[in-house]
């Protein structure tokens, strides 16, 4: 029997490793490659092909949610599953819009990885249970806003990228290799998002993307 081959992104070894030992111990499933960003995560999925592609949505330089955005679009067919601690609505319905097939929360991942992995490499949706009530309550609300509705729906893919590395704390410079783009692009990315946003500083950047999950509190 062919394995599930796997490629496993997450930026924190401890928690990588735990998982591909999880992964390693089915009967019907591998890892074939680990990444430890977003831009690894895509390069990745390119070059291997992997059957379901496993991605933590707070990874340095490119969160996971615009990862699984970037492998779906040059592989339409790949399968990706998405491994959050965040359990709202919003996160959720971000990462289905953005094409992934489950989201599994990282409490239930020892319970429900292997179901979610087995579920995404039959092209089946897998959503922890936890997760799923949250999601079903907010679309309840009978006035309420769409749940997946945030500041991040006005900025294009670049721009959240671009959020993203600016709140992580890097240089204009560093941000222009990163995207392989000059310096006064991403000068024209900051100043529009920013214009878009209404925020004009960087510490207003960095809690709005804390608080939408783009990055990661540091311990």
């Amino acid at each position: 029997m062919n394995k599930i081959k796997v490629l496993l992104a997450d930026d924190h070894p401890i928690v990588s490793g735990g998982l591909r030992a999880l992964i390693d111990g089915m009967d019907d499933a591998e890892v074939v490659a680990e990444a430890s960003n977003g831009h690894e995560a895509v390069a990745l999925a390119r070059r291997l092909c992997p059957d379901v592609v496993l991605l933590d949505i707070a990874m340095p330089q490119l969160n996971g949610i615009d990862a699984a955005s970037a492998i779906l679009q040059h592989r339409p067919e790949a399968r990706v599953v998405m491994l959050s601690m965040h359990t709202s609505a919003p996160y959720v319905t971000a990462a289905i819009r953005a094409g992934a097939l489950g989201y599994v929360v990282k409490d239930g991942a020892v319970h429900e990885l292997a179901d979610a992995l087995r579920a995404a490499a039959r092209g089946r949706s897998y959503i922890s249970p936890a997760v799923a009530s949250h999601v079903v309550q907010a679309l309840r609300q009978p006035h309420g806003a769409d749940p997946s509705t945030s500041g991040l729906a006005a900025l294009t893919a670049r721009q959240r990228q671009t959020l993203q590395l600016v709140a992580e704390g890097h240089s204009t410079r560093r941000i222009a290799e990163i995207l392989h783009v000059s310096p006064k692009t991403v000068e024209t990315h900051r100043a529009e998002l920013m214009r878009r946003l209404g925020i004009h500083d960087v510490a207003g950047l960095t809690l709005l993307a804390l608080r939408e999950g783009l990055i990661a509190h540091k311990a």
